[in-house]
């Protein structure tokens, strides 16, 4: 089969196209013929070995010391079952479904192996290129306003960073909550928080949302770009800071009402979401990028820091 392989850390050029094996699954797996596969913040940063200050050495540890120990990377797909191994009477080949890998990766391939409690059936009102899309957005999303802030509805909502793949999924999942939601963005990104549901937008290019005296029940950063101190500038007194893209320092220093750390990978939440997305209630916002052949420049849309909503590419094509 034809992957995207990454063999040494670098900028986006490192991946090439090879021919490899194609795996064949073990007990209590399924081999999928993958349809659509995101390419994810997450992805860049194992692939340019740039994780949040403080977390490279452990990264390093986890995912490889001097090359990536996982040559072709990607963990959240859609595709259709197309072999099944033993111990697997939940799906049936010729099946849709979609899931992510976690950190055995794999997605950016023709076909990936992966245990059967992690993929889920994708329901038919949904396509491949929308499953694929809203699982790592909208994971993260999930866990962070609702396990982690458990927002009430009424409550008063900060999404910055509100038009990539946390964000976008975030202004509709705090709507859908009950918040009433404040979108910070770019200019030319004002018009899609808007459509988003977003009750107000700010455009961080002009005004800066943290120099304010308007004060939230719960403040989600996306980015990276919120240190403790600036997000408490405009919480209530009983208010959450969610830190997505936390440092080391502050994730392993506990502070009330900050909440970091990453998202699960729960099937129950994949469902959720795809059931959100069936019913018309939640748009994934994505970029299709092509084939294999065009990873690279969604690696270097990513690095530009200008990505908006997810990007995908067809494996098969």
């Amino acid at each position: 089969m034809k992957a995207a392989v990454v063999d040494r850390y670098g900028p986006p050029d490192v991946v090439r196209v090879a021919d490899v094996p194609t795996p064949e699954p073990g007990a209590g797996e399924v081999r999928v013929r993958v349809d659509t596969a995101a390419v994810t913040v997450a992805d860049a940063r194992i692939r340019g070995a740039r994780f949040p200050h403080g977390f490279a050495p452990f990264a390093r540890l986890a995912f490889g010391v001097t090359r990536p120990r996982r040559t072709i990377l990607g963990n959240t797909f859609s595709g259709v079952v197309e072999q099944i191994g033993p111990k697997v009477d939940t799906f049936d080949v010729g099946d849709p479904v979609c899931g992510m890998t976690g950190m055995r990766m794999g997605a950016h391939a023709e076909h990936v192996v992966v245990a059967a409690r992690r993929i889920v059936h994708t329901p038919s009102e949904v396509s491949h290129t929308d499953a694929a899309a809203v699982l790592f957005g909208g994971t993260t999303a999930l866990h962070f306003l609702r396990d982690r802030a458990r927002l009430r509805p009424g409550e008063s909502v900060l999404v910055n960073g509100a038009s990539g793949a946390v964000g976008t999924c975030a202004v509709q999942l705090a709507t859908l909550l009950g918040g009433r939601v404040t979108a910070v963005t770019s200019t030319p990104n004002v018009a899609l928080a808007t459509r988003l549901g977003a009750d107000r937008v700010v455009d961080y290019t002009t005004t800066d949302p943290f120099d304010t005296t308007d004060r939230y029940d719960v403040v989600l950063d996306t980015v990276g770009t919120v240190s403790p101190a600036r997000g408490r500038r405009v919480l209530t007194a009983d208010g959450r800071l969610l830190l997505v893209a936390a440092d080391l320092w502050t994730t392993a220093t506990p502070r009330r009402g900050v909440h970091t750390g990453t998202s699960g990978e729960v099937p129950d939440d994949f469902r959720y979401l795809l059931d959100l997305v069936a019913a018309g209630k939640l748009t994934p916002v994505v970029d299709d990028l092509g084939g294999l052949g065009d990873i690279a420049d969604a690696y270097a849309r990513i690095d530009s820091g200008h990505k908006v909503g997810n990007l995908v590419i067809a494996p098969g094509s």
